[in-house]
């Protein structure tokens, strides 16, 4: 993403300047320039009311990362429009490439807005809770499918959480926001029925 601008109260205007997976990796180096990126992500609850939580591969540009599922939106195709449906079904198809995860995109909803590292927006979705077990199968069905296709998995490993604190306990990095997210699901009252 290049620019940012409000056009109206429910409307933004973004530009954008196509890039290589390599832009990210950039992040990683002491100094480098480093464009904000916009990308949606999914709060999947279990029905117990615990978060999935995502660690990244090493072969990412956020090796051991934990974060929500989910990645950069991608551009609209020429003439095309990047609204609330098209933002929903770019979250959907993240948890089913990620996770094995398949979820109608209007069945998400949109949670939350973050702005995080390097000014980038996220738009964060909330999913029906599913039972962990679906959740693992789901996980082990995707990775094993990408290494099918002779692709190194986008995630090495998964952690159902019931609350920030047990964050802590997760070694490595963690997103910037995926703390206040977790936080705030955890403390919405009734939040099985978001």
């Amino acid at each position: 993403m290049r620019g940012l601008g409000r056009i109206g109260p429910h409307a933004l205007r973004l530009s954008w300047a196509r890039v290589t997976y390599r832009h990210y990796a950039l992040r990683r180096v002491a100094g480098a320039t480093a464009l904000p990126s916009l990308f949606v992500n999914v709060v999947q609850p279990t029905d117990d009311g615990r978060v999935l939580t995502v660690r990244m591969s090493p072969s990412t540009a956020a090796p051991g990362r934990w974060q929500l599922p989910g990645g950069s939106v991608e551009p609209p195709d020429e003439g095309e429009v990047l609204d609330e449906a098209a933002l929903s079904s770019q979250a959907a198809r993240e948890l089913a490439e990620e996770m094995g995860v398949d979820t109608a995109p209007e069945v998400l909803r949109l949670w939350a807005v973050t702005r995080g590292e390097n000014s980038s927006i996220g738009l964060t979705y909330l999913a029906p809770a599913l039972p962990e077990s679906a959740l693992r199968e789901g996980f082990a069905a995707a990775a094993k499918t990408g290494r099918a296709q002779g692709c190194e998995p986008e995630l090495d490993k998964i952690a159902l959480v019931h609350s920030p604190g047990e964050l802590a306990g997760l070694a490595g990095p963690h997103a910037d926001y995926l703390q206040p997210i977790v936080r705030r699901y955890t403390r919405a009252p009734h939040h099985r029925d978001i």
